[in-house]
């Protein structure tokens, strides 16, 4: 009888011990599959401001405050953007000062808590811009989708993805460079945005399902006059719009893509965004295989087709802890020609653009000259 209730109590162990570790993966996973629009990555340090007089801000010495170029700054219920380090004003061994461009929501006061984000842009493209626009629905599988649609004079649209953590503002950083080329841009929101329909599931599923929002942009751009469509994403919107280039029933209407920060090993992704949680090392075996379960998602690696279907150009950079770019090294490298890369140091994930304004615009112009 003891032998019996000691393996019984044995069993009841291990089945606890198991529905522990199940639950501990499916929170550990929750830092991909339930990131919320429009607040930063937790891979984003918070840095605090120090003073701000006559168009500098002082921030918390760090990495993230010392990358270069421009860049969105949020905290609660404000936005800034901050431009390049200045050198030449004293400060603290423990500070940095920034330029700041502007305050383009709330106040920024000493002590408050702040975070960079690739954004410099909030509001809509007529407020942010001063570009006309129509707010347009898109029909997606899931109910009307919300976008931006500035017109342009060209036949060739520019149909625009954010990722994760993102919202549409994200794609007004190059909105402007695009409406000045004579692009038409249509800048989505999609499954789990604001305003656009939630995932059955509640879940992001890291564009293996939302694909399917970018196919329903596609068809809305040739619907409305578009001959051709370039595809520009950023991070898991720029799995999205790789998986619409090779699934969508348009396809042969898709003239390009460019790829900022591609996800394209979700495993990896998965288990970054995970460790900037602080989730303990044996926990991620489990969040992975959690996320898999949850969403269905497949293999490591995105689609990487044996022929790639279109010309394509990625920005990234070895900065980037959310989506490695060694997965982008490869998927050059195997299609030498079709595919271009163009390396971003000192950039976080979906920052490319932010890095180095001037560069990734004359990149992009010399991209897109052929496909116009």
């Amino acid at each position: 009888m003891r032998a019996v209730r000691a393996a019984a109590a044995a069993v009841g162990v291990a089945f606890a011990a198991g529905a522990a570790s199940v639950a501990a993966g499916r929170l550990a996973s929750d830092a991909a599959l339930k990131t919320t629009p429009g607040r930063p990555l937790p891979t984003e340090p918070r840095l605090t401001v120090h003073s701000t007089a006559a168009g500098r801000i002082t921030l918390t010495r760090a990495f993230a405050s010392q990358r270069p170029g421009i860049h969105g700054l949020t905290g609660a219920g404000a936005h800034a953007v901050v431009g390049s380090v200045v050198n030449s004003v004293p400060h603290a061994p423990d500070t940095v000062v920034r330029r700041l461009e502007r305050v383009s929501e709330g106040t920024l006061e000493p002590g408050d808590k702040v975070w960079f984000t690739p954004n410099t842009h909030i509001g809509d493209p007529r407020t942010a811009l001063g570009l006309d626009h129509t707010d347009v629905e898109v029909p997606g599988e899931l109910g009307p989708l919300p976008a931006w649609f500035v017109p342009g004079a060209r036949s060739t649209w520019v149909i625009a993805v954010h990722g994760l953590g993102a919202t549409r503002e994200h794609p007004m950083n190059v909105m402007g460079f695009l409406h000045r080329h004579g692009f038409p841009v249509l800048d989505l929101a999609y499954r789990g945005d604001a305003g656009a329909p939630r995932p059955p599931d509640g879940l992001s599923h890291l564009g293996e399902t939302e694909w399917r929002d970018v196919d329903a942009a596609i068809h809305h751009a040739v619907r409305f006059g578009a001959e051709k469509v370039v595809l520009h994403g950023w991070s898991t919107g720029a799995t999205m719009v790789l998986r619409a280039a090779v699934r969508s029933g348009l396809r042969d209407r898709v003239a390009g893509l460019v790829l900022d920060s591609p996800v394209l090993d979700w495993t990896a992704t998965l288990r970054a965004l995970a460790t900037a949680r602080r989730t303990p090392g044996a926990l991620l075996p489990l969040a992975v295989r959690a996320a898999q379960g949850r969403t269905g998602l497949g293999g490591a690696a995105a689609v990487e087709p044996a022929r790639f279907p279109v010309p394509a150009l990625i920005f990234h950079g070895p900065d980037d802890v959310v989506a490695p770019w060694d997965a982008s090294r490869r998927l050059a490298a195997h299609h030498p020609g079709r595919v271009t890369l163009s390396a971003v140091r000192q950039a976080p994930h979906a920052a490319m653009w932010n890095a180095d304004p001037a560069h990734y615009e004359e990149t992009l112009r010399r991209f897109l000259t052929p496909l116009m």
